[in-house]
C-alpha cells in the first residue's frame, strides 16, 4: 500500500483515463464534450495536489525501482501542466467526428502516465516500461484522423522510426545487464569501475542514448519529426513537441548523473557533436518553411541542441538551465500550438500565410503568437531569453575546463541569430501581410477555456522572463538531488 501512496499522482492519472473510457459508454453523444471538460478539470486538481507532496528525502517504490524526489516532482508537474494546456486547446480542435473526444482525452492521459513514470524511472526495465506506454499511446494519437491522408502517413511513420528507436533501447538495456547484471541505477553506480568503462557496458549506454535521442528528436535520429509533426493532430503535435522531449531529458540527465557523472571525455565529446549537429540542422533547414508545423518541428530539432548544450556541461548551473530553459519552453510551444488550433477551425490551413492579418481578426491569438516566436528567438524580457541566457553562461564557465564548450556556444549564438529571421517572419505575416479576400472582415471566436489558457500561456512566459528566480530554484533544488 505504501508503494501505491508513493505513486499517487500517476495512480490518480490512470483511474481518470480509465474513468473516462466507461462514462464515455453511457454518456449520450450529445453531452460527450462535457467528458473532455471533466479530464481538463481532473488534470487541474491533480497539478494542484502534486505541490501537497513533501520529499523531505527520496522515497521509493517497487524495489527501489520507482523514485519519488524534487526531480522526479519537477517533471511531473512540469507533465500535467502540458496535459492541462493541450487538453483545453484540443476541446476547439477540429475533430474527426467519426472518432470520440473522449477516447482523445483519455489517451492524452495513458500518455501523461508513461511521462509521470519517466520522471521516476530508477530502475532501465521501468524506463523501458514507460517509454513504450508514451510511444505506443503517440502512435494512435498521431494517426487519430483517420480520414485524413496525411495523419495516417505521420502515424506510419513514427511507427516505423519508433519501433526502431524501441529496438536501439531495448538491446542496449539489454547490453547493460549483460555487463553488470543488474538495472538498477543505484546499484549500477556502485558497480566496479572496470564494469562502467567495459566496451559491452558503454555499448549498452551508446544503444540508451540512441533510443533517447529519438525522442528529443536530435541529430541524427531528427527525420521523423518535420513529418510527423504536420501530419499529426495539432494537440497531439503540441504535447508530442512538449512531453516526449521533456521526457527523454528526465531520463537522460538521471541515468549520466547516475553512471556518468563527470562525463568522460568521449562521451562529453559525443554530446556536444550531437548538439552542435541538432542545432545547426534545426536553423538551417527551418530558415525555408512556409508550414508553421514544420517550423516548429525543425525548431524543437534546435531546441534539442540547446537542452543538450546544458546537459554538456554536467554543472549543476548547467542542468538546472535545462529543467528553467524546459518551462519557458512548455508555455512558448503551447502558446504556439494553441494559437494554431483555434486559427485552424476556421481556415482549414497551417500555412504561415494563413495567418495573414491575424490581428485583425483576433487580436489575443496574434499577440499570443507573437510573443511566443519572441520568445523562442531568445528576445528579453520573456522566457526564451532567460532561458538561453542561463545555458550560454553555464556553457562558457565549463569552457575553462573544456575548451571545445566555447566552439559549441558560438554555434548556438549563430543559431539564436539566424532564428530571429524565421521566427519575425511569422510576426510580419501576422501584423504586415494582408489577409485574402475571402477572410478580410472575418472574426475567429474564442471561448473562455481558451481563453484562460492563452492567458495562462502569455502570463507565463512574462513571468519565467521577468521574475525567473522561483523557478530557478526550484530547478536547482531538483537537480541537486540528483548531484
Amino acid at each position: 500500500m505504501s508503494d501505491l501512496m508513493t505513486m499517487g499522482l500517476e495512480a490518480a492519472v490512470l483511474i481518470t483515463a480509465l474513468a473516462l473510457l466507461l462514462l464515455d459508454l453511457w454518456t449520450p453523444p450529445a453531452e460527450k464534450r462535457v467528458l473532455s471538460y471533466a479530464a481538463v478539470i481532473a488534470v487541474g486538481v491533480i497539478f494542484l495536489a502534486s505541490f501537497a507532496f513533501v520529499t523531505p528525502g527520496p522515497r521509493t517504490a517497487f524495489g527501489g525501482m520507482y523514485v519519488l524526489d524534487e526531480y522526479a516532482l519537477y517533471f511531473k508537474r512540469f507533465f500535467l501542466l502540458a496535459a492541462l494546456l493541450v487538453l483545453l486547446f484540443a476541446v476547439e480542435s477540429p475533430a474527426d467526428r467519426e472518432r470520440s473526444e473522449t477516447e482523445y482525452s483519455a489517451l492524452t492521459l495513458f500518455a501523461l502516465t508513461g511521462m509521470m513514470f519517466a520522471a521516476s524511472a530508477n530502475d532501465f526495465s521501468l524506463l523501458f516500461l514507460a517509454l513504450e506506454l508514451v510511444t505506443i499511446t503517440f502512435y494512435v494519437l498521431t494517426s487519430y484522423h483517420r480520414r485524413q491522408p496525411v495523419s495516417l502517413e505521420a502515424g506510419a511513420k513514427y511507427l516505423i522510426l519508433g519501433a526502431l528507436s524501441s529496438a536501439f533501447l531495448v538491446y542496449g538495456i539489454a547490453l547493460v545487464y549483460g555487463a553488470s547484471g543488474t538495472l538498477s541505477l543505484p546499484r549500477l553506480a556502485a558497480a566496479p569501475a572496470d564494469v562502467l568503462r567495459g566496451p559491452l557496458f558503454e555499448t549498452g549506454l551508446l544503444l540508451v542514448f540512441a533510443g533517447l535521442a529519438f525522442k528529443l528528436a536530435a541529430v541524427p535520429f531528427q527525420v521523423w519529426a518535420p513529418d510527423v509533426y504536420q501530419g499529426a493532430p495539432t494537440p497531439t503535435t503540441a504535447f508530442l513537441a512538449i512531453g516526449s522531449k521533456a521526457a527523454g531529458i528526465a531520463l537522460l540527465v538521471r541515468w549520466l548523473m547516475a553512471l556518468l557523472p563527470g562525463l568522460d571525455p568521449h562521451w562529453q565529446l559525443l554530446l556536444m557533436i550531437v548538439a552542435g549537429a541538432s542545432m545547426v540542422y534545426g536553423v538551417l533547414c527551418a530558415i525555408p518553411q512556409r508550414n508553421l508545423k514544420r517550423l516548429l518541428a525543425y525548431s524543437s530539432i534546435a531546441n534539442a541542441g540547446y537542452l543538450l548544450l546544458g546537459i554538456c556541461t554536467t554543472t549543476r548551473e548547467g542542468l538546472a538551465a535545462v529543467l528553467f530553459y524546459l518551462a519557458g519552453y512548455l508555455f512558448a510551444l503551447a502558446a504556439a500550438f494553441g494559437v494554431l488550433c483555434l486559427v485552424a477551425r476556421t481556415t482549414e490551413e497551417e500555412e504561415i500565410s494563413a495567418l495573414a492579418g491575424l490581428h485583425r481578426q483576433s487580436p489575443l491569438l496574434a499577440a499570443t503568437l507573437a510573443t511566443a516566436m519572441v520568445s523562442l528567438a531568445g528576445i528579453p524580457p520573456l522566457a526564451g531569453f532567460f532561458g538561453k541566457f542561463l545555458l550560454l553562461k553555464a556553457a562558457v564557465s565549463r569552457g575553462e575546463v573544456s575548451h571545445g564548450m566555447y566552439a559549441l556556444v558560438g554555434i548556438a549564438i549563430l543559431g539564436v541569430v539566424i532564428s530571429i529571421y524565421y521566427y519575425f517572419g511569422v510576426i510580419r505575416t501576422l501584423y504586415w501581410t494582408e489577409p485574402s479576400a475571402r477572410r478580410q472582415g472575418c472574426r475567429i471566436g474564442i471561448n473562455w477555456p481558451a481563453r484562460v489558457a492563452l492567458w495562462t500561456c502569455l502570463a507565463g512566459l512574462l513571468w519565467l522572463g521577468i521574475f525567473p528566480n522561483a523557478v530557478v530554484n526550484l530547478a536547482d533544488q531538483a537537480i541537486g538531488t540528483l548531484m
